[in-house]
Formats: C-alpha cells, structure tokens, sequence
C-alpha cells in the first residue's frame, strides 16, 4: 500500500484549487467517486487530506477529537470576522466560552421561544399576498435574523436595522467565495473584495455595539419587556446570551474582544444555516408535490389550521424529515476542516501534523454507499426502520462530537415551525424553468434570486 493516499495531480503553485474555485461541488463528487476514502490533493498550499468514510469522521469528530483542532491555515479573514467567537476559538478559551453560552441554549429555555418564533412567521406572513412572487432566500433570512437577535440579543430590531444587516451580509458571503488568487493574496492590498468585506465588517460590528448599548440602557439584568425573547420569568435573570455576556463582563470575566467575537459569531452563524435549509426546503417541495401533499396532510391533521405551539412539534414528523432530507442533499454547511495536533494514521494512511482534514457533508451525504437513490428527495428515508442500519456519521449537517453546533436545538425548532407555520397557508411554487446552480462560501449559497410563487392554500 502507497503511503500516501491517491487523488488528482495539480498544478505548481495552485495544486487543485482552481478545479475546486470553479465548482467545489462538482470538484468533491468527481474526486470522491474517483478516489475512494482518503484522497490527497493540494488547495494552493494547503496539504489536504478529504475523507469520505463515516468511520473515519467519527474519529476525527468524536472519538479521538482531542487529536484534532480547528484550523489554523484558514483565511486571516475568517479571523476577523468570527475572532475567538465558539467557531473558532479553541483549548481552554473554548471550553470557557462554551460553558458561559451553554444557559442560552438549554432545551427548557429554547421551548419558551416557539410563541415568539410563530409570532415573527405570522408577521412575515401578513406582508404575503397570493399570487405574489417572492425571493424566498431574503424573507427566510430576514426571519432567521429577527429570530436569532430576539432569542439571543433579547432585541427587537426594526425594519431598517434588519435591512442594513442583509445588505451587508453578501459582500461578507463573497470575501469568502474559493479563489487561488485571493488566497495568495495578503488581506491589506486595497482589492474591491477587501474593501467591501472591510466596510460591511465595520458596519455590523457598529450594529451590535449599538445593541449592546441599548441593552445596557434597558437594565439587562433585570427582566426586559419580551420575557419570552429573555427566556426568563418575572424577577428571575434573563438568560439569552447578550445577558449572559454582560453580566461576565461585569464581573471581570469577558473583555470587549469577548463580547464583540461572540455577538458576531450569534448573529451571522445564528440565522444563515436555518434559512437556508428551509430555502432549499421549499425548492424540494416545490418540485416534489407527492411530499408537499404529504406534508400538507400531516399539518391539517395535527394542527387543522392553528398555529403550531411547541408541544405539536413532536408530533410533526414528516415535517422533521422534509427538513433533514433538504440538509442531506443541500447541507448549508457543506465542507468542515480539521487540523492533526500530531501524525494521525486514517483509512490505513498517515496524515501529517499540521495538514488540512476536508470533511465534505455534500459528498458524504450524496454517497452512493450510504444512501438508496442519493439524488432522489424522499423523506420517508427518514423513517426509524430505514435510518436503523445507517452509519451515524453519513449524515452530519451540524458537525459532531465536542464542537457540535450549540444552536442544533434552536435551528432544529425554528425550522419545524417556520415550516408548519408557512405550509398551512401558502404553496410556494419555484418560478424559474431551469434549476438554480450554487456558488460557495462559508456556507453554500444558491446562485441566483429562489424566486417563488404564492398560492394560498384553499
């Protein structure tokens, strides 16, 4: 056996990043299909080692994470964004961090939300009119983002404070777009990428300073005026997570990096995956009526037409796997990166310290050797006697292990519900002839506007 894994032969300099920049999703389907488990290639100048197996997932994730940290190779930029936030921070500054947010997550705290979760989707519904074609990507994210800022800043931000938020939010998505040249380029040459990424940056951290002001002037320690958004009963600390902040740093305990690095990793990670998923959601079902029909049926017998609460959500099932069947074939997050603390042995090759480990949700979720049909959208593959035999890690849209999204049980909620909310009034028809391609960031984007009809439901 080779001591080192098989994959495609690039180019000096560049490796196989322009293959990947071009597409990186045709470009980790055709390699995997060619390559088998560990495959080997260059991204520039990242030595990079993708796996394509379940078990060898699960090693790096979970039972021997301690051997593996997040990446240090990847782009300074991401750095300034997220800072020390829980994305990206790691050893003890993590396991503090993690600690202090675990309160704004609790699954008792996240059940008290769903009031406020329906009540936003009913908003958004009001300005909806059958007939109508919307862009389903924009008012899913401006939902998620009203959603995320209500349940973990306890804020109510306006319509022109959302709008900013959005608008900024795509020059950030493009800086980080794959591109060997910017990659290879220094993050202070003055490129129009740079500077657009530099200014949305300062406009959003500008945006949660005046939040965090704003909730100092409120009393945070007290209970505020949405104790759902607080997540607390009168007399009682409120427990979302600027609270939460403000009280450590009080105490000596967070610094304004702290508070800044945390705030921006809520805001842009608390909204973006959710809203995609349901984005994708609703294109599937657009194209899949036997399943909308379906979803229609379980939502008029469960709720027959009232709004759905947190204790339907158990009952919900087909409504839960239109939403784990779309983060299987359209997983927001679609590649994750490890990196050895020392030489590590994987599907029988070694991989250096200090490399970079691909883990690609899109390749592993669409594997033929996992999944029945991959391509095809089926819901019921979701259904306990047909996951039974399933490795656990051919599906992983919100990582695993120790660093596995804080935010599973929230996103997981939100959907269930927006989803229910939205279907017992609306089909939503795709508007477009041909389907939509995607494009690649941090997350993974459609291309163009999902634009979608309205038709409300009879």
């Amino acid at each position: 056996m080779s001591s080192t894994p098989p994959g495609p032969k690039g180019v000096p300099v560049f490796g196989a990043s322009r293959q990947y920049a071009r597409d990186p999703f045709t470009f980790l389907t055709a390699v995997a299909d060619a390559y088998g488990d560990v495959i080997h290639f260059d991204l520039g100048p990242l030595d990079t080692y993708m796996l394509t197996n379940p078990a060898d997932i699960e090693r790096v994730l979970v039972s021997d994470a301690s051997k593996f940290r997040k990446p240090q190779f990847q782009d300074r930029a991401i750095g300034d964004l997220l800072g020390e936030g829980l994305l990206m921070s790691e050893g003890a500054t993590w396991q503090k961090q993690r600690q202090l947010a675990q309160p704004a997550f609790d699954v008792r705290r996240i059940s008290t939300m769903a009031g406020m979760m329906t009540d936003r989707t009913e908003r958004m519904l009001s300005g909806w009119h059958n007939g109508d074609v919307i862009d389903v990507q924009l008012e899913m994210t401006r939902l998620t983002v009203e959603i995320i800022v209500d349940a973990m800043f306890g804020a109510d931000l306006d319509a022109e404070r959302i709008r900013i938020i959005q608008e900024n939010l795509e020059p950030l998505g493009t800086r980080f777009e794959p591109d060997p040249i910017r990659f290879l380029t220094p993050d202070w040459v003055p490129t129009r990428e740079n500077r657009e990424y530099r200014e949305s940056l300062s406009v959003l951290e500008d945006l949660i300073w005046d939040i965090v002001e704003e909730r100092r002037g409120s009393e945070y320690g007290q209970t505020p005026a949405s104790s759902v958004s607080a997540g607390a009963s009168a007399g009682e600390q409120p427990m979302d997570l600027l609270s939460i902040l403000l009280r450590a740093y009080d105490a000596g305990e967070q610094t304004d990096e702290n508070l800044r690095d945390e705030l921006m990793t809520m805001l842009l990670a608390g909204h973006d995956t959710t809203a995609l998923t349901l984005t994708y959601a609703w294109y599937l079902l657009s194209q899949h009526p036997e399943a909308e029909a379906k979803l229609h049926r379980e939502l008029d017998d469960v709720l027959g037409g009232r709004t759905p609460t947190y204790e339907d959500v158990r009952q919900l099932e087909y409504t839960e796997r239109v939403l784990n069947e779309s983060m299987r074939l359209y997983p927001p997050v679609y590649v994750m990166f490890r990196e050895p603390k020392v030489d590590v042995r994987l599907g029988g090759y070694r991989v250096p310290e200090g490399s970079a480990i691909m883990l690609p949700q899109w390749v592993v979720h669409r594997s033929e050797r996992w999944w029945d049909d991959p391509l095809e959208f089926d819901p019921d593959r979701w259904s306990p006697e047909r996951m039974k035999d399933r490795p656990s890690f051919a599906y992983f849209p919100f990582g695993g292990g120790p660093r596995h999204c804080i935010g599973k049980h929230l996103s997981l909620l939100e959907g269930r519900l927006i989803l229910g909310t939205v279907a017992q009034q609306y089909e939503l028809d795709y508007s477009r002839d041909e389907p939509f391609s995607l494009r690649g960031s941090l997350t993974m984007h459609p291309r163009e506007p999902m634009g979608m009809r309205l038709h409300a439901r009879k």
